[in-house]
């Protein structure tokens, strides 16, 4: 099952109809619990069990369940993407042992989707969040974060606080999987970006250092070029993104749009598979990213994800003009 995915606000909406909650900066996890065996998914259906095992004790609730969520890393008390986005790879238990050890992870539960094989998700969003709270689900690496009634005074703790946003939602929705509705409504603090990878460039004067990628957006008629980031690749995220672009490489640029032919020379064209999130100050007047800065890469999406806008938990492509620097549950 893909998760349930939310539109993009044009304003906090109040009533009694609304819930509000923390919008985290991590990756969105369902969690199947069946028999005592413990499964962890991506939102792109792609199992991530492995890669963190300080959730393991989950399979211990003494409940078949299925939970939405959202994986993430604190650092100084703020999710951290960057710092989760080491743990996205791996694959090897010993390796994912050690990097838990170091700097755990924690899932934030925010939905019940099945509860000792009955289907919740034609319920209203009120009846599964007191059957999700009615479980007890606090754990040294796990817990239920609260709702609010008020969402504008949520928006400005969250601002305040440097987390992502908020999050509100309609008591009376049923689970929607993967379809983004106006049921649930996003609203980001920062401009953060999910795009996709077209080509790249090495660092100049060098043969084996990544010096920038060449991004785009899923448009109608293709991939619409975007520009050219090259700030944030420095060390091991560069290294570790040219590994994963080497076996990409193709012989045509994979842009719908015409790319400069300032950015176009000396590029290795790749084909457009490879998501990443990118900060930006917004886009120019010629759609072009401002001052883009590399994040990391996002297992968790796929380029079919972004085809109805820049990606979950960001901001639209519209909103982007002169926003502060910055900006995943949906």
């Amino acid at each position: 099952m893909r998760p349930m995915l939310a539109a993009t606000a044009t304003g906090i909406p109040a009533g009694p109809e609304w819930v509000h909650e923390v919008k985290w900066d991590g990756m969105r996890i369902l969690a199947e619990v069946v028999g005592g065996r413990l499964r962890l998914w991506s939102r792109t259906e792609r199992e991530v069990t492995v890669a963190f095992p300080e959730l393991a004790a989950l399979a211990d609730l003494g409940h078949d369940v299925l939970l939405d969520g959202e994986v993430v890393v604190m650092v100084d008390s703020v999710p951290s993407f960057e710092a989760l986005a080491e743990r996205l790879h791996v694959q090897d238990r010993r390796k994912a042992a050690t990097l838990a050890a170091r700097r755990p992870a924690s899932y934030l539960v925010f939905d019940l989707l099945r509860l000792d094989g009955t289907d919740l998700i034609g319920r209203p969003f009120a009846q599964r969040r007191a059957s999700l709270e009615a479980l007890g689900l606090a754990g040294p690496h796990w817990q239920v974060p609260p709702t609010f009634t008020d969402g504008a005074t949520l928006l400005a703790a969250t601002a305040e606080q440097g987390l992502e946003g908020v999050v509100s939602k309609r008591l009376d929705a049923p689970y929607r999987p993967g379809r983004r509705s106006d049921a649930w409504l996003k609203t980001p603090h920062r401009g953060t970006l999910s795009v996709v990878v077209g080509g790249w460039r090495v660092e100049e004067g060098r043969t084996d250092t990544l010096g920038a990628v060449l991004v785009g957006v899923p448009g109608p008629d293709g991939l619409v070029y975007r520009g050219r980031v090259g700030s944030g690749l420095s060390g091991r995220a560069g290294a570790a993104l040219l590994a994963d672009l080497r076996p990409l490489t193709t012989a045509a640029s994979p842009f719908a749009t015409e790319v400069p032919g300032v950015d176009a020379a000396g590029t290795t064209w790749v084909r457009p598979e490879l998501v990443v999130d990118v900060n930006s100050l917004g886009v120019n007047s010629s759609g072009r990213l401002r001052q883009p800065s590399y994040r990391g890469r996002r297992l968790d999406r796929t380029p079919a994800d972004l085809a109805d806008g820049p990606g979950e938990g960001t901001a639209g492509w519209g909103d982007l003009t002169d926003i502060p620097k910055g900006g995943d549950h949906g």
